[in-house]
């Protein structure tokens, strides 16, 4: 019964899973833990890719107005974003094995992206928008998708375009995060309902750093340490904030924060590996804990679909 009424939401579990098997396999080339690790949780997250993707589509064909519903919501009307941002992960999983499979998920995952990103924001720069509907998810079409797409051509190897991306994607990110910040701040409290959409707020400067990683794998720039250190403070003050953030019970929705957890990973050890004091000693504590929070999110959401089936 939950997968029949699939929100688009639920595309972040993949973000998660992914995010994890990419960190494994830095891990494997940092510390030589065994690559069938990350191998392995980059196929389950191939696996569960696809049987969202074609439950979706079936939803979608068989229910067109809920899927219209969706996209018009305006909360929920930027996740489907993550159908294109998702799809750009398991680009990075694939890519090892097939080129060719690579490239057409890239080139599906980047259309996606750039019409669904274009028709969303080409509506709210129409304006009627209320500010207390500005929330992290307005992130994921032109933030999720721009970063994703970089570092999708990045792992293609052609870093000359991805670099457009991702300037496209930082800047979207700086015009937004103000105001986003500026409704937590003004706007009484979310409800607890939508406190897990603040997992989003913690991903975009770690997947940017994790993208630009993909562009120049070899580089330490402090740019990138910079990012990696902003997000590292944003997972902090999440920590700070948990009781309040998790007021409401157990929902995939919590899922939001696995990306910028995963990428914080990612970062991290790509960083120590490039050479970086600081991540050598950090990326440690950061590797634990993303899979201490993943795979307790992973366990959570099985036994949800247990009693629900």
């Amino acid at each position: 019964m939950l997968l029949k009424t699939l929100p688009a939401s639920y595309f972040g579990i993949v973000l998660g899973l992914s995010g994890l098997g990419q960190a494994w396999r830095v891990a494997h080339s940092l510390w030589g833990v065994p690559s069938a690790v990350a191998e392995s949780l980059l196929a389950l997250a191939c696996l569960v890719w696809l049987m969202l993707l074609l439950t979706y589509v079936s939803r979608a064909l068989r229910n067109p107005e809920a899927v219209k519903q969706e996209f018009q919501h305006p909360i929920q009307g930027g996740t489907p974003a993550l159908l294109g941002v998702s799809t750009l992960l398991i680009v990075l999983a694939v890519v090892p094995y097939s080129t060719w499979l690579a490239w057409a998920l890239c080139i599906a995952g980047i259309a996606w992206h750039l019409l669904f990103s274009l028709w969303h924001n080409g509506a709210m720069w129409k304006g009627g928008r209320s500010h207390s509907d500005s929330v992290p998810t307005l992130y994921l079409p032109t933030v999720a998708g721009n970063f994703t797409s970089a570092a999708a051509l990045g792992a293609l190897g052609h870093p000359e375009w991805g670099w457009l991306f991702l300037g496209a994607g930082m800047f979207s990110w700086f015009a937004l995060e103000s105001l986003i910040i500026s409704r937590l701040w003004r706007v009484p409290e979310l409800p607890s309902g939508q406190r897990p959409l603040l997992g989003i707020q913690f991903a975009p400067p770690v997947v940017c750093a994790m993208a630009w990683l993909m562009l120049s794998p070899a580089s330490h720039d402090h740019w990138i340490v910079m990012l990696w250190g902003y997000g590292l403070y944003q997972l902090l003050l999440g920590i700070r904030l948990r009781r309040w953030l998790a007021a409401q019970p157990f929902a995939p929705s919590y899922w939001a924060y696995t990306f910028g957890v995963a990428a914080a990973a990612v970062t991290g050890l790509k960083l120590a590996l490039n050479g970086n004091q600081a991540a050598q000693l950090l990326a440690i504590p950061v590797f634990f804990g993303a899979n201490l929070f993943i795979g307790y999110l992973s366990w959570r959401t099985l036994a949800m679909l247990r009693a629900t089936n």
